[in-house]
């Protein structure tokens, strides 16, 4: 078990992570993220939280050079299996990274790292988990390099409160009990502890990152589009520039 509690949750789902249906839009994401981000064949990205690869491999595929970094180890040795050229993976955990200019666009999906760092216990402002993760994507871009980052809205939260969960409205965090499959299809509940934004929280976070917001989108996984926020959707999308 790691240092995280993230890390047992990955290690128990492994390779099944890619069964569920939240994970069945990637193409479209990849399309979607290509366009908003300017993305050109030859360019350098960071997926932060990247998982077993779904969204490296395919941006790979299109000609970007990307680093992937997962603070699970099983998800890194998943997404490296593929050995897609011009992709490759670290496990390295976000909130310890350094990376000084390096990439052209960074990228954080599906709560990969930015909004699966709190929990009810730890105190929370613009230095919180979640904003020391974006400060230190926001320092791995060169400048007028651009960042994409979901977050799961606050507002869908609480509208559609599924039974079971709990609100921490303090701290902006919901905890749930969740069922993870494996390959073999057993079945565990874990602790799943996701922190939930407001679009004004995420343009302060991104200003205290260095970041200029160019527009926050409400999307569902698989259905990313230029819609603006509303409590409908499960999540933001953030395009932002350093």
């Amino acid at each position: 078990m790691g240092d995280h509690w993230f890390e047992e949750a990955a290690s128990h789902m492994g390779e099944a992570y890619l069964r569920y249906s939240f994970t069945k839009g990637t193409e479209q994401e990849v399309e979607f993220l290509i366009n908003q981000l300017e993305l050109k064949p030859g360019m350098k990205l960071l997926d932060v939280g990247c998982g077993p690869g779904r969204h490296a491999h395919l941006l790979a595929k299109a000609g970007i050079e990307v680093l992937g970094i997962d603070i699970s180890e099983d998800f890194i040795d998943i997404a490296s299996r593929k050995n897609i050229e011009g992709s490759r993976f670290l496990k390295l955990d976000a909130r310890e990274m350094q990376f000084d200019n390096e990439f052209d666009a960074v990228i954080s999906l599906c709560q990969g790292a930015f909004g699966l760092a709190g929990e009810p216990q730890i105190s929370v402002g613009l230095n919180d988990p979640d904003g020391e993760i974006l400060k230190r994507m926001s320092a791995s871009l060169v400048s007028g390099g651009k960042i994409a980052l979901s977050a799961f809205s606050a507002y869908f939260q609480i509208h559609y409160m599924e039974e079971g969960d709990t609100f921490y409205a303090d701290h902006g965090v919901n905890h749930e009990m969740a069922s993870l499959k494996n390959a073999d299809g057993k079945e565990v509940k874990k602790d799943l502890w996701t922190s939930c934004f407001t679009p004004r929280e995420l343009r302060l976070l991104a200003a205290n990152a260095g970041l200029v917001v160019e527009h926050i989108w409400s999307v569902s996984p698989g259905k990313y589009e230029r819609l603006p926020a509303t409590y409908k959707k499960p999540e933001f999308l953030v395009i932002a520039t350093r």
